[in-house]
């Protein structure tokens, strides 16, 4: 043995050193990227706990945005020149998400559209600049200098905005006219009133930190007073008068993006980029009917169940019935809260693995709260002790109903994306997987799986809680088809609402905000249903192949144990976590 064994060392030793070398270079990529981004992204870096940029915010300049493109173009080319096969499973998993991610990236570049427009009915660079003390930390005297620092730095972002805006109006590159109307007071609303009373006030608000007298507390209060009233309330109201003056009157005609110059093109890489899928419009349509079709045949019964003739009769009750509606703000915070608490006693039953990070919940701020959707979640950060954010909707009371709640709860806060995004920050995974893999197909597709899974935990136990659950899926079916309609079959606006209202238990306002999104945001309602989709079929193939075996605890670990990734990696992943199934 003393004889043979340096012989097989000798021969081993080479690929040894090769899959070292490969692992070695990927780390080196995975590493230089992290810390470009974190430089490019500077109040990222902020809320991941590196403090080296604190005085900055990012670039919004074409070009900044063309050397972002060509650093990105340069990582992809380091990381294809890594061969997968020298390379692990875990590690071939980082180079294919980063990979993907990039070219994802520099192909939406490509398009003149993702360029140019910089804003949906959803999101615009104003709103994010408004939200950006929510993931900062406000510990001491040097967070908040930094915070003051970054207030005066608007500017320059705001004015690179205007400019490019400007450069998409002559262009056409422009939202259409028929998602704009209610547009403008996002703008205006965030620093309308008192300086003291907006939401870039609000860190102020809070309990003055042990290392700042009180003296120079009031000082720095006063410079954010200075800071709201004299630098950022003119440039906003310049973006407002931009806006309604020169943006309005140019706005599109037609609602699809195909009419767009080269938008068939750029719809067809939102498509890709949102579901992780090599499916047509023209499929994805089809799928969408199919599951209209399914999901209506469960709403007839579940009216039929609760004593009305059909579907919608008792949908009209719904939307009509005063008990089911809060009459104040507060009493609509209260019944979500008590939705949230008792989602949470369940969990223990569905999961094996929860994220330590709790959330909590706030009204959506009323600058933004008419325009939007329902509901949304705002990630928190472990590094900088911020919990997650359940985002509740307290405008247009009597279009939330509580009947919508249970799935809203699921959706949005736990066992949805506070379960899988949190847990997500916590994984031995490299930090661009915890913090920068978004895949609307698989994120969006887990929190619709959890309304499902819903189900299963007892949260629908009324006919109108039932209805409210499966007129969300309806909701997310309908996507398939308004989406693609409208950007790929010629639909307009009118026909879009007309066939949510058909089909959905949606109030007017949230369906003409959902399809406003659409509109303005093309493709990324197409993750929610695909990504449900593919979920369920995995845990379908998972009970038919393990039999007894099978445990919905470690599926639901299993599915979140790596974070967002696309969905044939999903796949492979629940593949091989089957026979290891099957092996124990």
């Amino acid at each position: 043995m003393r004889t043979i064994l340096p012989l097989l060392l000798a021969f081993a030793s080479p690929a040894i050193a090769q899959a070292q070398t490969a692992h070695d270079r990927l780390s080196g990529v995975i590493d230089d990227h992290w810390r470009w981004y974190l430089k490019e992204h500077p109040v990222e870096a902020t809320a991941r706990g590196v403090r080296d940029y604190d005085d900055r915010i990012g670039d919004m300049s074409l070009a900044a945005r063309d050397a972002q493109v060509k650093a990105e173009q340069g990582f992809a080319a380091r990381l294809e020149a890594i061969p997968a096969e020298g390379l692990d499973a875990a590690d071939r998993v980082n180079r294919d998400v980063l990979l993907w991610m990039l070219r994802d990236d520099v192909e939406g570049d490509r398009h003149a559209a993702g360029r140019l427009m910089l804003f949906t009915t959803y999101y615009g660079w104003h709103q994010g600049f408004s939200a950006m003390a929510d993931g900062l930390p406000f510990y001491n005297r040097a967070d908040y200098e930094s915070y003051l620092k970054r207030l005066a730095l608007y500017p320059k972002m705001n004015g690179d905005a205007l400019a490019i805006t400007r450069q998409a109006i002559r262009g056409g590159y422009v939202q259409p006219c028929s998602v704009l109307q209610n547009y403008a007071p996002t703008i205006s609303g965030i620093v309308d009133g008192k300086p003291q009373d907006t939401r870039f006030y609000e860190p102020f608000r809070r309990t003055k930190p042990r290392d700042i007298g009180d003296a120079d507390w009031a000082a720095m209060q006063a410079r954010a007073v200075a800071l709201i009233r004299d630098v950022l309330t003119p440039e906003y109201r310049k973006w407002h008068d931009l806006f309604v003056k020169d943006y309005l009157p140019h706005c599109r005609k037609s609602d699809s993006a195909s009419t767009l110059p080269g938008g068939a093109a750029w719809y067809a890489a939102q498509v890709k980029a949102h579901t992780t899928t090599d499916l047509t419009p023209d499929q994805i349509h089809a799928i969408g009917l199919a599951e209209v079709e399914r999901i209506g045949r469960r709403m007839d019964e579940i009216a039929a169940k609760a004593g009305y003739p059909d579907r919608a009769a008792y949908i009209r009750h719904l939307r009509t019935d005063p008990s089911y509606y809060a009459k104040t703000p507060e009493e609509l915070l209260r019944v979500a809260a008590r939705q949230a608490k008792i989602i949470d006693g369940l969990l223990p039953r569905y999961f094996g693995t929860l994220p330590r990070l709790p959330y909590g919940l706030k009204p959506i701020p009323a600058a933004e709260a008419e325009g939007t959707t329902t509901a949304y979640y705002g990630p928190g950060s472990p590094e900088s002790g911020i919990a997650g954010t359940f985002w509740v909707n307290t405008s247009k009371l009597d279009q939330r109903p509580f009947w919508e709640l249970p799935a809203l709860t699921a959706h949005e806060a736990v066992p949805g994306h506070h379960n899988q995004i949190a847990l997500q920050q916590e994984l031995p995974l490299p930090p661009f997987r915890k913090y920068l893999a978004g895949f609307t197909a698989y994120v969006e597709g887990w929190a619709l799986y959890t309304e499902y899974l819903g189900e299963e935990m007892g949260l629908y136990d009324t006919p109108e809680k039932m209805m409210g659950r499966l007129s969300y899926e309806m909701w997310r079916a309908c996507r398939l088809v308004v989406d693609t309609g409208i950007h790929a079959k010629g639909w307009d606006k009118a026909k879009a609402v007309a066939f949510m209202r058909e089909n959905s238990a949606l109030s007017d306002a949230n369906i003409d905000a959902e399809v406003n999104r659409y509109i303005s945001w093309p493709g990324q309602a197409l993750g929610y249903k695909l990504g449900e989709i593919k979920i369920r079929e995995l845990r379908a193939k998972a009970e038919s192949e393990l039999g007894p075996k099978f445990d919905l605890r470690r599926f639901h670990d299993a599915v979140l144990s790596q974070g967002a990734v696309p969905l044939t990696v999903l796949e492979s992943q629940i593949d091989g976590w089957i026979a290891a199934e099957k092996a124990r």
